[in-house]
């Protein structure tokens, strides 16, 4: 059974990671390569300890910084959030996230986008976060919004996926939105 909002903590990904964040990825690869142009039949161990290694080196610079989602009772991967574009003169950057199916649907992505951007706000002094999500990926749209993030409309061709141009919607996230919302509100 997947853990409660609550039981979800994030921490940067650590190289012994590998397996679980490769089998989290497998077990839901139909609903993650529908958004993800990463999860393909293509992946396998080695893109997940290529991805871990990158996030090491990336974090390193303070330019991104990744997080596996994971169940604080026993450790499995849930997901992964991640701060990333960000501009350091204007105090800003993007965030994104994504859970394995098995985690879908109890507040995870939630508590784990909440968490990362007290991250980004608290250590990053960030003062705007914004989130971009294909107008179809409903699961994506609800966690913005539950996490206190403000819809500023659809940007035209905004975002690539698989070669090919895609609107999104953007939202921004502030400081007083994210002490607004609830950590735990539920769903997806």
């Amino acid at each position: 059974m997947p853990p409660e909002a609550d039981d979800v903590l994030i921490r940067p990904w650590q190289p012994g990671d590998a397996p679980a964040l490769h089998a989290a990825v497998r077990a839901s690869l139909g609903t993650l390569s529908q958004w993800l142009p990463w999860a393909t039949d293509a992946y396998d161990l080695s893109s997940a300890a290529d991805w871990i290694a990158h996030c090491a080196r990336i974090q390193d610079t303070g330019e991104e910084h990744h997080f596996g989602i994971f169940d604080a009772i026993d450790g499995r991967v849930l997901g992964g959030v991640g701060i990333n574009h960000r501009i350091r003169a204007y105090r800003s950057a993007h965030m994104g996230y994504w859970v394995s199916d098995a985690a879908r649907g109890r507040g995870v992505a939630v508590a784990a986008a909440h968490q990362a951007a007290t991250f980004g706000f608290d250590a990053l002094g960030l003062q705007r976060i914004s989130i971009l999500v294909q107008p179809e990926n409903r699961a994506s749209l609800r966690v913005a919004i539950k996490l206190g993030a403000v819809c500023e409309g659809i940007a035209r061709d905004a975002i690539v996926f698989d070669g090919a141009a895609c609107d999104a919607v953007v939202f921004s996230l502030l400081p007083r939105d994210l002490a607004q919302a609830s950590p735990s509100a539920g769903g997806d």
